[in-house]
């Protein structure tokens, strides 16, 4: 397929901010990655802004990868490799707890350390973590800034509002190229829901998840281009000569995936040294604040095409990634598990993680349900983001109500989905059909 024309960028579109603001990018991911390479050890919270800095910066320069890789692929696959590129830092976080996991589940049949450390349960509580607050943050902050930033755009307060931008709704509408990543989220979390009941994620588990990501990722690839609506920066590069353009979307691309894979395990730590010097609970440290750090890049990349009024990428973005964190993070945690303890075990779940693995589940499952009709409301957003609060409030309670808690928030979860699938239920075949 020929290459499309992006005109050149006028004189309005301010081609030196443009320049201006890569530049920026490039400079915000120095410190980290001088930190990283050079090897040494500033005092964490020091650290913690240089990686964080870092991550910001790769998460800009995805974000202008995957608008412009747009003019040679679809749209569907653009915003699926940027899903899977953004999601690695949670990928070699969550990799690193359950290699540790399998390395002393090999060398003493158990995951529990002498002193006390559960890498089995750290493992999963990081992986569910991440999962939670992608939804309850991340798909809540799209929606609830495009709302924002729809009624900004009625009052003429925003400068360049995308072709096609319905400022009668602030709901967040999906094209119907995403009932793709909806309906395959759909098989994911239908699996998910049987993960509680297990004792432990098999190889099984992998092979089944594997192949759901597996035939996802063949699906969106053979969707046809579309010419996308630049702005910024990535208007800047894809007005260049095609062999510029691309030449200059592979380093952006693989300069971010080097920054985010440099940075995202130090960037982790270091948030969990500085939890831990104002004593914040371990469970919390790993099941929250290292998700936020790892979850990090693509919860900006979406922020971002949320801000700029591309709400179908922003949020389609994070759909992609629940769906390649439901399938292939979950499904291949079993196989590392596996080679780090040299055995076919599979990585056991606890009591905890098991509630844990329900929450998460459910949650996906009144997620998927609100997006059967391809749309989500500010207030099915606030719905998620509060549910996802009250979940992290319970964990304050007294410890012996916990059980009770996340088996609620739960239910909950799952009530509401039963009460919104009969309400979309007539869109269940038209999303099929998609």
């Amino acid at each position: 397929m020929p290459p499309h024309h992006v005109p050149e960028p006028s004189h309005s579109e301010h081609p030196g901010r443009q320049k201006l603001a890569i530049a920026l990018a490039v400079l915000a991911v120095m410190p980290g990655l001088a930190i990283r390479v050079t090897g040494s050890h500033p005092e964490p919270l020091l650290a913690a802004i240089c990686f964080g800095l870092a991550v910001i910066g790769g998460a800009f320069m995805l974000a202008w990868a995957a608008e412009v890789a747009q003019l040679d692929i679809s749209a569907g696959l653009a915003i699926a490799l940027l899903a899977l590129i953004a999601v690695l830092p949670e990928y070699a976080v969550d990799f690193v707890f359950t290699w540790k996991a399998g390395d002393t589940f090999g060398e003493n049949g158990s995951c529990v350390t002498s002193d006390g450390t559960n890498h089995c349960d750290n493992a999963l509580a990081n992986m569910t973590g991440g999962n939670q607050l992608l939804i309850g943050i991340g798909w809540s902050l799209v929606v609830i800034l495009a709302a924002y930033r729809i009624r900004q755009a009625r009052k003429g307060k925003v400068e360049r509002i995308p072709p096609g931008t319905d400022l009668t709704t602030t709901d967040v509408k999906l094209e119907r190229s995403h009932a793709v990543e909806i309906s395959f989220l759909v098989l994911a979390t239908i699996y998910g829901l049987t993960l509680p009941f297990k004792e432990s994620l098999t190889l099984f588990d992998s092979a089944v998840l594997v192949t759901v990501f597996v035939l996802y990722m063949f699906r969106v690839a053979r969707a046809p281009a579309e010419e996308p609506h630049l702005v910024g920066p990535a208007q800047l590069i894809g007005a260049l000569p095609v062999a510029q353009r691309r030449a200059a979307l592979a380093a952006l691309g693989l300069g971010a995936v080097i920054v985010i894979l440099a940075v995202a395990e130090p960037f982790a730590e270091s948030l969990v040294s500085v939890g831990e010097e104002f004593e914040i609970n371990e469970f919390v440290l790993i099941s929250i604040v290292a998700p936020l750090a790892s979850e990090a890049p693509e919860l900006l990349v979406a922020a971002l095409f949320a801000w700029r009024l591309n709400t179908n990428a922003g949020l389609g973005t994070l759909v992609s990634s629940k769906v390649n964190q439901w399938t292939l993070l979950v499904g291949t945690l079993p196989i590392v598990f596996a080679i780090a303890s040299a055995s076919t075990h599979g990585l056991p779940i606890g009591s905890v993680q098991r509630e844990e693995l329900w929450v998460t589940a459910a949650q996906s499952a009144f997620a998927v349900a609100v997006l059967l009709n391809r749309s989500m409301s500010v207030t099915e957003a606030v719905t998620l983001f509060v549910l996802y609060i009250g979940n992290l409030i319970s964990r304050i309670f007294p410890e012996s109500i916990h059980d009770e808690a996340r088996i609620g928030v739960g239910a909950i979860y799952i009530v509401l989905a039963v009460i919104v699938i009969i309400r979309n239920r007539r869109s269940v075949r038209p999303l099929l059909t998609d």
